[in-house]
């Protein structure tokens, strides 16, 4: 009888904690949607922080007006005042996956210096435990979670099995813990700040290789039947997979997109790639931000007088 009460009391104490820690979640995200009603911290324009006509050598907006994140354009120290009277929390999740998981150890550690210093922040791996992940020695308001990398048998890009994995810990976990939301590929350095001027509803990442060529000799996908399908002299910009942000539910529904996409192309027998899916839901859905490839350059090409300043450094040769 004592034993069965004991077991009793501590599903309840158990019970009673889950209670307490969903009760302060939901607080939490009511405080911060009280400051964004708040006079107070209203958000700033765009012409608070940005400036386009500071770099007349580059395309610094877009034809349906979304601001391109260039050095020398913005104003940092205006959103962060902004952001930092919401509290927000950031999340990035990177892929940690056979060779890949070698480059873990300098991707968080660069990341741990230089991605949105002085705001909460969640590193999340997806790792598929046939190594070990390296100690990695985090800085003040910086938090690791590890997800295991369920394996399925598809003969698809890797890049399909991480977005179903994705997508289960979103809806379960992430979209609770975080405000704003960033997914990046494990090959690449973090060489200077990475702020919270990139935070947007939906950021692409401008693709360093194609960037400075014409929308005609982009690697879009071009086969009628896929479902990423781009016909011959349309498009925008090409996006680059290593970079991809917006807040949670922005990038669920990307999720939802590229995954019916790719089940639409195996039905086809079409081999596609996470990238041309990518790029096709953001030739459909226009991105409300897009980062320079100042912020993802690859650094064994020349470096060209219009980028100025590296933020990250993409290990090509690695992939």
């Amino acid at each position: 009888m004592n034993y069965k009460r004991k077991m009793q009391m501590l599903i309840l104490l158990s019970l009673l904690l889950m209670l307490i820690e969903h009760h302060f979640s939901i607080k939490s995200h009511l405080q911060k949607m009280y400051a964004c009603w708040n006079d107070e911290v209203e958000e700033p324009q765009l012409s608070a922080w940005f400036n386009s006509k500071i770099r007349p050598d580059v395309i610094t907006t877009t034809d349906w007006l979304a601001p391109v994140i260039w050095e020398g354009t913005y104003n940092r120290q205006v959103l962060e005042n902004y952001y930092k009277k919401l509290n927000i929390t950031i999340g990035l999740v990177v892929f940690a996956s056979g060779q890949f998981v070698d480059h873990m150890k300098k991707f968080l550690q660069s990341a741990d210096k230089h991605f949105m210093v002085g705001f909460n922040v969640i590193f999340y791996i997806f790792f598929d435990g046939k190594t070990t992940l390296p100690y990695i020695e985090l800085s003040p308001l910086r938090t690791l979670k590890i997800f295991p990398l369920v394996k399925e048998n598809i003969e698809q890009d890797i890049s399909i099995r991480t977005m179903r994995n994705l997508g289960k810990h979103l809806v379960d976990i992430i979209q609770h813990e975080v405000d704003f939301l960033f997914i990046m590929d494990v090959n690449q350095i973090f060489k200077n700040d990475f702020g919270v001027e990139t935070l947007g509803r939906s950021v692409a990442q401008l693709h360093a290789w194609w960037y400075f060529r014409t929308i005609i000799e982009f690697p879009y996908e071009r086969r009628h039947k896929s479902a990423a399908f781009i016909p011959f002299g349309q498009g925008d910009f090409y996006y680059h997979r290593a970079i991809f942000g917006g807040t949670p539910k922005e990038i669920l529904i990307f999720i939802k997109h590229c995954l019916r996409g790719i089940k639409n192309d195996t039905t086809h027998k079409i081999n596609s790639l996470y990238e041309s899916h990518l790029n096709k839901y953001f030739f459909v859905n226009k991105p409300t931000k897009l980062l320079s490839p100042e912020y993802n350059w690859d650094p064994k090409f020349k470096t060209p007088p219009q980028i100025k300043h590296i933020n990250i450094a993409w290990q090509s040769e690695i992939i």
